[in-house]
């Protein structure tokens, strides 16, 4: 059996799905394979979406024409906006999915994308050929007075191109372009105390052939380890003993297609809160000879900000408690997650322990927790676009580049598929010259995650937190849209509807700034507002964009005292086609504008000058072992690397500013 398509994906994870949507969507005809199509978007561990930056890059998948977002949306159980009692650079959205739900969703999306089929299988080895020498040039024939041309000697590339992929079954497909999306499948190993089996999840088998093929071609893998924590029967636990969190009354959804205000699909249900006890410690601390974390079982590496319980006993051990948080699986199920006690101790230790906590003193389990190690390859051997250094056309997304998190995958996905797409065809139309899809730091989060991958690489899972990036008030979970949209329709991913919408709303921001900056507000008006909020009243009449920018005020309340303006705007909306929802998702980014714009223009200037050094461009072959100007540090990690840019070779651990300076000295700049 043998077909062709422009992609495959390997793996039908948060990464699969979107880089196999996103091929699709550019029109290449695209093949996704999966161990088991009724596992398609499984949530391995907590069946929740975003969170403290992870929210901002499901908002960007979205402004891209992804699909986490719409998925999300409509198998949410509970929304919640995070950080709303801080600055709107850290605000971030989460929702607690119905994980059977969540899995049908995308399948039904998947099923429904042009371009995109499925094949149930285990990719074994991915297929390659050198790519054919160019002939040598014959010499021209001189015409005096000119010197004879030399002949052109023949090349002879060394990297190897992608063909397709043989599977398990003995299938054969061919593409230019393949995207490996694996997850924790590659020689996954699951640890529950002592025992140790084979898998990438519970219950599902691990792949075990594909990194030999891989690393064959001299792409360094390495090994990581996650864990989950035990499932519970709800109708065992006691809810009294718990502290019940909801969700929020007016919830703020993840995709800009779903109206704000919108019921949600799913009946909305809470989380509940508690806390580990001494008792619960002892327990635990009585088995730690038998914990894979501590007698020399597991020896990878696992997520530093998503520690094991037994891990928190050992970096803590002042603590007396550890918060818990007590989560549905499901809207009709009973199964319930314990965030926040992920284990890979013996199951009777996890069981006992819980035990002690009065809340769960007659729980039954579905399952314990465990943990699972597995293959990942260095990203440090990939481009911007996930495209290997190392084999052209093969792409790379999610935990095998080293990071964690569903949210994570699903950016990375999105970039790699789109990219696979126009290599693909590049490839078709037999030219070279085509115009990759990356994002700066400055851009998106995607931008900062990746950049962090390929620049930095990684020694731990990485998860993405707002700290990291330098330019957050840029970044914010609301503008998303207005950043990516217009990008990703010229690319082809997002859709009409969608740009459409990002342009009336975009342009009715403009009209609500424009309209506030130039209406002006009489101190005998504002003054009463001002002094019942605390802050310094008016000695004279001023704008309104002006009273906005206090923090102590908000736009509705200046609505309050000058309904006029609010009726202005509402025309305006009404000029532009804008939905309620839409409206106050366009007076909402106008506060926020007109609040931080001293910080948004210090950004921008920020960004400006970074951005400068970015487009100071690096031969990728360049042999840095020559330029003696430079430490050795810095010339050993600029060739392990190779950044295309002075910026990225900033970024680079070990490289100097005096080695920048040099390296600008010597580039002639």
């Amino acid at each position: 059996m043998q077909q062709s398509y422009d992609v495959i994906v390997i793996g039908a994870g948060h990464a699969g799905c979107e880089a196999a949507s996103a091929a699709a969507r550019m029109g290449a005809r695209t093949l996704l394979i999966t161990m088991d199509m009724n596992k398609i978007a499984q949530m391995s561990c907590n069946p929740a979406v975003g969170g403290i930056a992870k929210g901002q890059i499901v908002r960007e998948v979205d402004a891209l024409g992804g699909f986490m977002g719409i998925v999300t949306d409509s198998s949410a159980l509970q929304l919640r906006m995070l950080n709303i009692g801080k600055g709107p650079a850290v605000w971030s959205p989460r929702a607690q999915c119905d994980r059977a739900r969540f899995i049908e969703n995308w399948r039904h999306t998947l099923d429904h994308t042009d371009n995109l089929f499925i094949w149930q299988d285990e990719v074994t080895e991915l297929l390659t050929e050198q790519p054919t020498p160019t002939p040598p040039t014959p010499p021209t024939s001189p015409t005096p007075p000119t010197t004879p041309t030399p002949p052109t000697p023949p090349t002879t590339p060394t990297t190897p191109h992608v063909t397709g992929v043989r599977t398990l079954w003995g299938a054969e497909f061919k593409a230019p372009a393949v995207v490996i999306t694996a997850g924790t499948f590659l020689n996954g190993l699951m640890h529950i105390g002592r025992k140790m089996v084979p898998g990438g999840r519970i219950a599902e088998p691990a792949a075990t052939l594909l990194t030999q093929s891989l690393t064959r071609h001299g792409i360094r893998a390495g090994r990581m380890k996650t864990g989950t924590p035990v499932r519970i029967d709800r109708r065992t636990v006691d809810f009294t003993m718990l502290k019940e969190q909801p969700g929020d009354s007016r919830p703020h959804f993840f995709s800009y297609l779903t109206e704000r205000g919108t019921t949600p699909q799913l009946p909305q249900l809470p989380c509940w809160t508690c806390e580990t006890n001494e008792a619960v410690h002892a327990r635990l601390r009585s088995a730690l000879d038998d914990s894979p974390l501590y007698n020399g079982q597991i020896k990878s590496i696992g997520p530093r900000y998503c520690p094991s319980i037994e891990t928190k006993l050992h970096v803590f051990p002042e603590r007396n408690s550890h918060p818990l948080f007590l989560e549905p699986e499901g809207h009709d199920t009973n199964e319930m997650y314990l965030n926040g006690f992920s284990s890979s101790l013996p199951m009777d230790t996890q069981i006992d322990a819980l035990r002690q906590i009065p809340a769960f003193r007659n729980m039954q389990v579905y399952r314990p927790g465990y943990a699972i190690e597995y293959d990942f390859f260095d990203p440090t051997q990939l481009k911007h676009t996930l495209a290997s250094k190392l084999i052209d056309g093969l792409f790379m997304a999610g935990q095998v580049n080293g990071t964690t998190g569903y949210e994570e995958a699903a950016g990375q996905g999105l970039l790699a598929g789109t990219n696979a797409a126009i290599y693909a065809g590049a490839r078709a139309a037999d030219t070279t010259n085509h115009a990759d899809f990356t994002l700066g730091r400055d851009e998106a989060y995607i931008g900062v995650l990746i950049d962090d991958l390929v620049t930095k690489g990684v020694d731990e899972p990485y998860r993405m937190f707002t700290s990291r990036a330098e330019y957050r008030i840029l970044l914010r979970q609301d503008n998303a849209d207005e950043r990516l949209t217009p990008r990703a329709y010229q690319l082809g991913l997002a859709t009409q509807q969608r740009y459409d919408r990002w342009q009336r709303k975009h342009q009715a921001i403009d009209e609500i700034s424009r309209l506030l900056t130039d209406t002006v507000i009489s101190a005998a008006v504002a003054n009463p507002l001002l002094c019942r909020c605390g802050t310094s009243p008016l000695s004279h009449s001023t704008r309104a964009a002006e009273l906005v920018a206090r923090p102590q005020l908000s736009l509705s309340l200046i609505y309050d005292v000058m309904p006029t303006l609010a009726e202005a705007t509402e025309r305006i909306a009404q000029a532009n086609g804008l939905s309620t929802a839409l409206t106050e998702e366009a007076t909402e980014e106008t506060e926020i504008k007109i609040k931080y714009n001293g910080y948004i223009e210090r950004e921008m200037q920020a960004a400006d000058k970074t951005r400068r050094l970015e487009n100071i461009r690096i031969r990728p072959d360049y042999d840095y072992s020559t330029l003696h100007q430079l430490s050795t540090e810095a010339r050993q990690k600029l060739a392990a690397i190779q950044p295309t840019s002075i910026g990225q070779a900033a970024r680079i651990p070990g490289v100097s500013p005096a080695d920048i300076n040099a390296l600008l000295v010597l580039l002639g700049r």
